[in-house]
């Protein structure tokens, strides 16, 4: 069968943790990765002996010599973007910046290339949650942040363009991710990350105080509430959405564009992920309780009937493998990482 063949992938942000990641899930799975990555939040030790060409994505000369070099790239992984929320509240001109305008270049030089199938991380975030705060890929948008409005906003650019040109876009609605690669070839590049596991973890490794922030959220325990994927099983999703390409949009076929939500269909409470840690960690943690953080919102988790139906893809990690996984990853980071 043709999808079996050695297919040769772009992927932009591909020295990120998820991006870097996703490299890993193609090389151990027959697929080719070919980096594209500024280097403003990847890591260079993310590229060791993968084809790497330092650079931003909205660099026509440069992307027009990828395809030079490289002439046998079927598809493109966007995943290069800024990421941090309460970040994106305070500088909202440079995330519309980095991760509109130059995708839009991005996409241009990829057409201009012939290359029309692109892969787009795109984000959970962009939902506004339904009452018992699942969401399905029909699930009304509310970004609450100019970081998940700039995916919402990439979203809508893809998907007219796909409807315009000879362009197929499959948008993975990224959850929560957690873990590290299991191979520990890569993981989070922050030494301390803003996301609430790395925030328990900082606090394990520096005997500091945890802040749970947001207690009065609608949730079951006043704790905000997001679907924990292992970044290992998101990075699967995107081998399956690249072999399972022609099949979810045939190239002959009317739909050009798809979303898929990629999450395990499990909502997980800060109080029970906190729970979960110290019980990893084997003692409790100190914490404390603050109010909510700018651009927060009480949180979702996917209903993931989509991804098992057009990928055959299911989460198969659990929260306590992700938690294991960035523990072991945390200890290591510093002898991978030289900074």
């Amino acid at each position: 069968m043709r999808e079996e063949h050695n297919m040769k992938v772009l992927i932009a942000g591909g020295a990120g943790f998820i991006g870097s990641t996703v490299a890993s899930a193609c090389l151990d799975n027959g697929l080719t990765p070919v980096i594209l990555d500024n280097l403003s939040t990847g890591r260079a030790e993310f590229t060791r002996d993968r084809i790497f060409y330092q650079g931003d994505i909205a660099d026509g000369a440069l992307i027009d010599r990828i395809f030079a070099e490289h002439p046998d790239i079927e598809a493109a992984v966007l995943a290069a973007a800024l990421i941090v929320v309460p970040e994106s509240v305070e500088q909202p001109l440079r995330y519309y910046r980095e991760n509109v305008a130059k995708s839009i270049d991005f996409v241009d030089h990829l057409l201009r290339n012939g290359c029309g199938k692109v892969l787009f991380s795109s984000s959970a975030s962009i939902y506004r949650p339904g009452e018992d705060f699942s969401v399905d890929e029909n699930s009304p948008f509310a970004p609450l942040s100019p970081y998940a409005q700039t995916k919402a906003i990439n979203e809508a650019i893809l998907e007219d363009t796909a409807n315009a040109h000879d362009l197929r876009v499959i948008s993975l609605r990224y959850f929560n991710p957690i873990g590290a690669d299991p191979a520990m070839r890569t993981g989070l590049q922050l030494r301390q990350p803003t996301h609430v596991l790395g925030k328990m973890i900082t606090a394990a490794e520096s005997d500091d105080v945890f802040t749970v922030t947001g207690t009065d959220w609608p949730t079951r325990d006043g704790s905000g509430i997001r679907d924990y994927i292992h970044v290992w099983d998101l990075a699967l999703a995107h081998v399956q959405a690249l072999r399972r390409f022609e099949k979810v949009l045939p190239a002959d076929g009317a739909k050009r564009y798809e979303a898929i939500n990629v999450g395990t269909g499990n909502g997980v409470t800060v109080r029970e992920l906190l729970n979960a840690f110290e019980e990893a960690l084997g003692r409790p943690l100190r914490t404390a309780e603050a109010e909510c953080r700018p651009g927060d919102s009480a949180g979702c988790y996917a209903r993931t009937e989509r991804a098992g139906e057009l990928l055959d893809w299911h989460a198969t990690l659990s929260v306590a493998d992700g938690i294991r996984h960035s523990l072991q990853w945390s200890a290591m980071r510093d002898s991978v990482l030289r900074d």
